[in-house]
């Protein structure tokens, strides 16, 4: 019975530990069961967080240590969130509320990353701006230096006579006596305006004859066309005061003027499919020939370097290039899809640029007749001019767009609270001149890319979209028609209006020019008038 009773109580015994194990077995099941939903949940939340924001948290480790900040490592945190979830019954709301701290901290450093690389992106604009000016100096410097050499020595000029004799043309001092059989190519500016020249405006002409002497060997391939020749000779412009001439040029509406380089030829293009070109010869125009073959109205003329062509913008969505001396079109620029506003040769007459209606402004190679470049903008361009290397388009959006030929994107916009309606570009490439429809004229300084003087006057209204303003080839005056028929004249040292011109155009002037040699102006207005002022 003994033994009996000890086998029992070790029996018992054993079915008292087994059963303690299975409660302590069902208890951790019951309660493990609790969390294994939450804890599925957090580690695919926790996996989904650190695929998106790796790159994140490694930058906030980064920027941690450089505050001086302790580093806190995805172990930390995960246990730290673990334990939160296995003491707190709120387990759901920790989750999130943690998870929102994390995403606010990460959004909190990216703001500051993206703030410290639009600091750097400053800085280094202003080292690049730094440095284009220290390279133009530098240019300048180097162009004063070959000017001071290239008007020490004479300048030889090889003309091809109507008689088809070669004979050496040349430069002689004011002094020289002229000999038999050569010709003295004379300043057709007043005594009294040479002799007040300041050293700019010397600087200034002889330029002109540098970069003259540099294009001609590569702008000319036919040797009839070097009889077309010209050397900028203007040293002061002289202001208008009375009217020389005055004719009805066109059939229609006049849209646009320009002098060719030597001064001596006015060409007019209308809406009437013609271009009219008048030789200027003591104060009167006489007609010389008309330009036929435009398909549409003309919108503006351009001559190019040597006088020898003109490029005109019609109606028809076409540039077209004509000879001066057969008055023939050579090449028709097709490729836009609405009214070409403006045509203007680049540094020589083998590249053009247009602007369009359509929004776009294109680039072209004469000598193939095709478009090399398409530059998309967002409002259609009135008007452009170029630089060197730079084009400046004038947009109904009241902007002006700076296009580099090395570069596809605009480089700068310089809002002008007005529809632009022209630009003109002085001959040192140092300022633009732009017309708006908010009735004023605006200089823009093209080093500094910003607006140096507005002028406005008491009776000026801008007459339509492609009202033209001018400098005077000195850069001394801002010419511009108004919608009432007189021209307006400002003084670029003083900043006021110089004279105003009315009584003689009944219509709206819609534009101007300004001879290279400064002796005459002449003005054209939808009444079909031009007119010449010396």
């Amino acid at each position: 019975m003994a033994e009996s009773g000890g086998g029992g109580g070790r029996l018992c015994r054993r079915c008292w530990k087994r059963h303690i194990v299975r409660q302590l077995q069902q208890r951790d099941r019951a309660q493990k069961a609790r969390f294994l939903d939450l804890v599925e949940a957090y580690n695919k939340l926790l996996e989904k967080s650190n695929l998106e924001n790796l790159t994140a948290k490694l930058q906030a480790k980064s920027l941690d240590n450089l505050r001086g900040f302790p580093p806190r490592s995805i172990q930390e945190t995960t246990d730290c969130f673990l334990g939160a979830v296995l003491g707190s019954a709120e387990t759901t709301e920790s989750l999130k509320g943690i998870h929102e701290r994390h995403l606010a901290e990460l959004e909190s450093i990216n703001g500051e990353l993206a703030y410290s690389i639009y600091e750097w992106n400053l800085q280094l604009q202003a080292k690049d701006a730094e440095l284009e000016e220290q390279r133009g100096r530098a240019k300048r410097d180097r162009l004063a230096k070959e000017l001071k050499k290239a008007a020490r020595t004479p300048v030889r000029i090889k003309v091809e006579p109507e008689e088809g004799k070669a004979d050496e043309q040349k430069m002689l001092p004011r002094d020289a006596q002229e000999e038999p059989g050569e010709k003295v190519w004379k300043r057709p500016f007043r005594s009294a305006s040479a002799t007040s020249m300041t050293l700019t405006r010397y600087v200034g002409v002889f330029k002109g004859l540098f970069d003259f002497r540099m294009k001609r060997g590569s702008s000319f391939s036919n040797p009839s066309e070097e009889r077309y020749y010209y050397i900028p000779s203007c040293a002061a412009a002289c202001l208008p005061s009375r009217v020389s001439d005055e004719q009805e040029g066109h059939a229609s509406e006049i849209n646009a003027a320009r002098f060719s380089p030597n001064s001596s030829v006015l060409a007019t293009g209308g809406a009437d499919k013609l271009i009219r070109l008048w030789n200027v010869t003591g104060g009167r125009m006489e007609k010389m020939k008309t330009l036929e073959g435009a398909n549409g109205g003309i919108t503006s003329v351009e001559f190019d370097p040597s006088g020898f062509h003109v490029l005109a913008a019609t109606y028809n969505n076409a540039a077209q290039l004509w000879k001066v001396d057969d008055g023939r079109f050579k090449e028709v620029l097709t490729g836009h899809t609405d009214k070409v506003t403006a045509a203007r040769f680049r540094a020589t007459r083998h590249q053009a640029v247009t602007g369009s209606r359509d929004r776009t402004v294109k680039e072209w190679d004469l000598t193939k007749g095709a478009c090399y470049r398409t530059i998309d903008v967002f409002s259609y361009c009135n008007d452009l001019v170029c630089c060197d290397t730079f084009i400046i388009s004038g947009h109904h959006d009241k902007t002006i767009r700076f296009w580099d030929s090395r570069d596809p994107r605009c480089t700068q916009v310089i809002p002008v609270e007005g529809k632009v309606t022209s630009l003109s570009i002085s001959p040192d490439q140092m300022h633009l001149l732009s017309c708006s429809r908010d009735n004023a004229l605006k200089v823009i300084d093209l080093r500094m890319h910003n607006i140096r003087q507005v002028f406005r006057a008491e009776g000026f209204k801008c007459g339509s979209d492609g009202t033209k303003a001018v400098f005077s080839p000195d850069k001394s005056y801002a010419l511009v028609g108004s919608a009432d028929g007189a021209l307006y004249l400002w003084n670029m040292e003083t900043g006021k209006l110089e004279t105003s011109l009315p009584g003689v155009h009944s219509s709206p002037v819609n534009a101007v020019a300004w001879s290279p040699s400064g002796a005459y102006i002449g003005s054209v207005d939808r009444g079909r008038k031009v007119v010449l002022w010396s």
